[in-house]
């Protein structure tokens, strides 16, 4: 694991953006097309307003994404496809495809086997994503399903998780906050050949703590990460500030 502290979250999404964006490049010298997984949140603005700047050849590139709630229509503004959709797809017009969570299915059995067969035929090259307050990765909120080699599930959110998506004023209260959502697994993430995690601010503190320095444990959902053979985490000063190593 390679740890990378910013000055700030601008400089931390620049960079971020890049190493990905020369993972990609890497892959798709030797391949004629290449998947990706990127994330969503308050988190990912800088990254991917630099990741969607960057020279690659978009026309060679499936995205896929890590999660989203169910029962939420895409028109929401809190829905993760909509986010998607506005800030990378819109942008990308030569982009290959892009493999959305439809969390509104009426189904959400089906939508798993849908999303598990076509991730199931991709080797993913780059992850890109970040953690919550709560540690969690993706939507897998302590404690987490280590064990499940499902690429996709259903999954309850705590209210920690809750809060968070509160606080980033994605909804006007917590009763508006689903409970429910569906998310890529611990599994599926962890078999990405690289994975980029961008982290700022202070209030994610005390998660990159834990998640960096502290035991693998399922209920601190991002220690799997240590686990990882090529994981690089960009951090700021804030969300880096109670490590012990910098």
């Amino acid at each position: 694991m390679k740890i990378t502290v910013l000055a700030n979250k601008e400089l931390l999404g620049k960079k971020a953006a890049a190493a990905g964006a020369q993972a990609m490049r890497q892959a798709l010298a030797s391949k004629e097309r290449i998947a990706i997984i990127v994330a969503t949140g308050a988190s990912q603005f800088e990254m991917l307003d630099n990741l969607i700047r960057e020279d690659i050849d978009w026309s060679r590139v499936t995205i896929f994404h890590l999660d989203e709630y169910i029962g939420l229509s895409d028109t929401h503004r809190a829905s993760f496809r909509r986010y998607l959709q506005e800030r990378v797809v819109d942008k990308l017009p030569a982009l290959h495809q892009f493999v959305g969570v439809n969390g509104s299915a009426e189904n959400s059995e089906q939508e798993l086997a849908r999303l598990g067969k076509l991730i199931s035929q991709q080797d993913i090259e780059v992850c890109f994503a970040g953690i919550g307050e709560n540690a969690h990765l993706a939507f897998n909120d302590p404690p987490a399903d280590f064990t499940t080699t499902a690429p996709y599930l259903v999954v309850e959110l705590d209210e920690d998780c809750r809060r968070q998506q509160l606080g980033e004023k994605w909804f006007d209260s917590l009763d508006e906050v689903p409970t429910r959502a569906i998310s890529m697994s611990i599994h599926q993430i962890m078999l990405s050949r690289v994975l980029i995690l961008s982290i700022p601010d202070a209030r994610k503190a005390q998660a990159v703590k834990n998640a960096l320095e502290g035991p693998v444990v399922n209920t601190v959902p991002a220690s799997i990460i240590q686990h990882h053979p090529d994981c690089q985490v960009f951090l700021d000063n804030p969300s880096a500030a109670l490590l012990s190593r910098q």
